[in-house]
C-alpha cells in the first residue's frame, strides 16, 4: 500500500473546505484505481491535512494529480497556499 499526506496551511474557511471535500472531492478520488481510504482532518489554526491510501504507487500518484487539479479549480480561495506533500510505501498498519 501507498499513502500520501498533504498539509494545507492558511485555510480561510475550514468548515466550507471540509464540506466541499466531502461532497465533491471524495467521490472523485474514490474512483481512482486502487483506492483504499481518504481522510480530511481539521488540525486547527487554519491547518488541514489529507491522507490518501492506495493499493499501489500509481494510485497514490494519480491522487496527488487529481488533488492538485481539484484545489486549483475549486478550492483556491479556501486553500491559498500550496500543500506540503509527503508520500511513501506503508510499512506498518493496524
Amino acid at each position: 500500500m501507498y499513502a500520501t499526506v498533504r498539509r494545507y496551511e492558511g485555510v480561510t474557511d475550514p468548515a466550507e473546505a471540509g464540506r466541499r471535500v466531502s461532497e465533491e472531492f471524495v467521490p472523485l478520488i474514490s474512483q481512482v484505481p486502487g483506492f483504499v481510504a481518504y481522510y480530511w482532518v481539521d488540525a486547527g489554526d487554519g491547518v488541514m491535512l489529507s491522507t490518501s491510501v492506495f493499493e499501489d504507487q500509481a494510485g497514490a500518484e494519480e491522487s496527488t494529480k487529481r488533488a492538485a487539479d481539484y484545489v486549483r479549480e475549486s478550492l483556491a480561495s479556501l486553500l491559498p497556499n500550496a500543500p506540503q506533500v509527503t508520500a511513501g510505501e506503508v510499512v506498518a498498519s493496524g
